[in-house]
């Protein structure tokens, strides 16, 4: 996750230097080693393998059916935790984090329903059951970007966060 920070600063906020926020690449590599990797890894093996079961391992419309779960049930569910974590390690309080949530939740959600049914499609078609957290890992990448961007974005547009 810290190296989507890393890019979402240096690529897309076109910071260096002494702009660059070295304390947010820093929360998202706590977030992608103790929040999102370390559970996530092994969720996503268990989740995969459950939805095998569930809707079958080949064909087209158990992949259809697993991203259509995937989608209503964890890609919701982990926005709240990822904003939730966020919030924590920038120390903020529970009503900021409750405002950012607001705030972000239902773009980064949306975002993510036009970016990952697209590749949970392929990668529950067409890729064995025990690379498919690679997939989403290498693809999450370009995600991470974005999720800097955007959480951070908002906060450079909303000064009066920090006097709440």
């Amino acid at each position: 996750m810290a190296v989507g920070d890393i890019t979402s600063q240096v690529c897309i906020e076109r910071r260096s230097g002494h702009q660059f926020e070295w304390a947010r690449p820093a929360r998202f590599f706590v977030l992608g080693t103790c929040i999102v990797l370390a559970p996530q890894g092994p969720t996503l093996k268990v989740w995969y393998g459950y939805l095998d079961r569930w809707f079958g391992a080949q064909g087209r419309r158990g992949a259809f059916k697993k991203v259509l779960v995937d989608q209503a049930l964890f890609a919701p569910t982990f926005t709240v935790v990822f904003l939730t974590s966020l919030g924590v390690l920038q120390r903020k309080s529970f009503g900021q984090i409750k405002e950012q949530i607001k705030r972000d939740y239902v773009d980064i959600v949306l975002a993510g329903y036009m970016v990952w049914p697209a590749v949970q499609v392929v990668n529950f078609s067409y890729v064995p059951l025990h690379l498919q957290v690679l997939v989403v890992q290498t693809f999450a990448l370009f995600w991470n970007t974005y999720l800097a961007w955007k959480t951070n974005r908002e906060l450079e547009a909303s000064p009066d966060l920090d006097k709440r």
